[in-house]
């Protein structure tokens, strides 16, 4: 019992009751949101499109998102993360309604695009919220039980997606709809504001910058170079990750492995998230966030390098846990980092600029990795492997300069942290 004690402490314990308000929406969300996880399926079977056209509008889905995580990281900042939450939710279900009974394929498509940008509005200001209410020490732990939500979610959603569709698409769009509306109940009834008006509205900057005047906004963020070295490491390691869902179908259909092989490859992981999450952060809550994610992007390397010589299943499972322990390693300091790095009245714009390498990366991946499969065969997962390489050593170089340029800002401002930026204490 008093061990089952101390590992809740060290995965959950110590967090704002604001924080698990902003989780259980966070879950409801991710679960109810899978209709347009059948969107491509909706088009072809129950209003007759072309698998080009439903290539199309699927891809207007994509842009509308890239789109969307800018807009919610101004807006969060703007409006407030409440507002912002609020406003995206409500009007996705509306959008939801109104796909369950479009017939015309244009106005799908739009309606598709629409929604796109309200799914992704969200993101940066639940991490955002996250972060306002959330003490330093222990974000480590919020971030880790947010990647959980979002994991558990969407394997809850595939699930539902699968049922529903076979019963009838329309009410797959109503589900979606009533989901969303619950997840809007529980943030406007439990979650108040956490956006401080009285925050300054000029970036400090570390002390060699602090004489230059910077516009506020996504000016600042998008000419942070400390920030961008990050956001660019944090890209390799989602054009890695991305290899299991773009490239990797194929690599195993060439070894004569069918989608079967491929639904329990990727079941594993799913379920290897789902039950091993919640006892990472007391694994590497001790350690550096730097050499953290040097070693998670290592394992992702490792994982991918081995499927140049893999042509069985049992082959493809070995390296998918080794991949999958990488990316559960990831997720919390990635968001911590992210987390530090953004002055506290842009929190919402940085993290937008952060997200954005995920609909980027969701088009590097596919694009480059179809033509280096066709052509390379399986060397293209060397090149995976040693690029992979590259970013663990980009971060282990990173690592220590960032941190001393969060350490500046924070003196800067007059907060300086009681412990070392680059820790987390387990308390």
């Amino acid at each position: 019992m008093r061990a089952l004690r101390r590992w809740w402490d060290d995965t959950a314990g110590g967090l704002p009751t604001t924080f698990w308000y902003l989780w259980s929406g966070l879950l409801i969300n991710r679960a109810g949101a899978f209709a347009m996880l059948f969107l491509a399926l909706y088009l072809t079977d129950a209003r007759g499109a072309s698998e080009a056209v439903a290539g199309t509008v699927v891809g207007a889905y994509g842009a509308g998102g890239a789109v969307g995580v800018l807009l919610g990281g101004v807006l969060a900042d703007r409006w407030g993360r409440r507002a912002t939450l609020l406003a995206a939710h409500l009007v996705t279900a509306g959008l939801m309604v109104a796909l369950a009974f479009s017939r015309p394929l244009v106005l799908i498509a739009v309606l598709s695009a629409l929604v796109g940008v309200v799914h992704s509005m969200p993101s940066p200001a639940f991490v955002a919220a996250i972060v306002d209410v959330v003490p330093a020490q222990r974000r480590s732990r919020a971030f880790n039980l947010q990647f959980w939500a979002f994991n558990l979610g969407m394997a809850v959603a595939s699930l539902l997606a699968g049922v529903l569709a076979e019963a009838s698409f329309t009410a797959l769009f109503l589900v979606d709809a009533g989901a969303t509306l619950t997840a809007a109940a529980v943030i406007g009834w439990k979650v108040p504001e956490t956006l401080r008006r009285a925050a300054p509205a000029v970036d400090l900057g570390p002390p060699a910058e602090s004489g230059r005047s910077r516009r506020p906004g996504l000016h600042t963020a998008l000419t942070d170079r400390t920030f961008l070295i990050f956001v660019g490491l944090t890209f390799v390691l989602a054009v890695l990750t991305l290899q299991t869902s773009t490239i990797m179908p194929l690599a195993m259909r060439s070894d004569g492995l069918g989608p079967s092989a491929y639904g329990v490859v990727v079941a594993l992981g799913g379920a290897l998230i789902v039950v091993g999450q919640l006892f990472v952060p007391r694994l590497i809550d001790r350690h550096r966030k730097d050499v953290v994610l040097a070693v998670s992007t290592a394992l992702l390397a490792l994982g991918f390098g081995v499927l140049a010589v893999a042509d069985e299943l049992a082959v493809y499972l070995g390296a998918a846990v080794v991949w999958t322990v990488g990316s559960m390693l990831a997720a919390p300091p990635n968001a911590q980092i992210n987390a530090d790095l953004a002055p506290p009245h842009l929190r919402a714009r940085y993290q937008s600029v952060f997200y954005l390498t995920f609909p980027a990366a969701a088009f590097v991946a596919p694009t480059l990795g179809g033509v280096s499969l066709q052509h390379l065969g399986d060397r293209h997962w060397l090149i995976v492997g040693g690029l992979g390489l590259l970013a663990a050593l980009g971060h282990l170089l990173a690592g220590p300069p960032r941190e001393r340029h969060v350490a500046a800002r924070r003196r800067a401002a007059g907060r300086e942290p009681s412990a070392p930026a680059d820790r987390v204490p387990a308390g």
